[in-house]
């Protein structure tokens, strides 16, 4: 399954540069790599991006993490993934930009 993480053009040029990314500085703070799913992703990009340009969504594939990932309870009761080491650019199956548009960011077509 297809889990999510948004990053900022610095935090994506860290991932892409150097292979490896501990994430966002949220993330670093709090120890692990928050992601969404698919379900999840745009509540997060409106909630922790709202009106931010230049943003990246990447998509990775959630079996290929092993036990870095866990899914733990947030938001609302839900449960998010969490990875707990650096992501690496070779868990992303893709990227795409996240480009502001009137309503909010623009998804690519299929993420809910």
């Amino acid at each position: 399954m297809l889990i999510y993480k948004i990053f900022r053009g610095p935090e994506w040029a860290e991932l892409r540069h150097y292979g490896v990314s501990a994430g966002a500085p949220i993330d670093i703070a709090d120890g692990y790599v928050h992601m969404s799913g698919k379900a999840q992703v745009r509540e997060t990009c409106e909630k922790h991006f709202a009106g931010e340009d230049g943003l990246v969504i990447l998509a990775i594939e959630s079996d290929t993490l092993g036990s870095a990932l866990r899914w733990e309870t947030s938001r609302g009761g839900a449960l998010f993934p969490h990875l707990y080491r650096s992501l690496r650019m070779s868990d992303v199956v893709w990227h795409h930009p996240l480009p502001l548009g009137e309503n909010g960011h623009d998804f690519p077509d299929g993420i809910a």
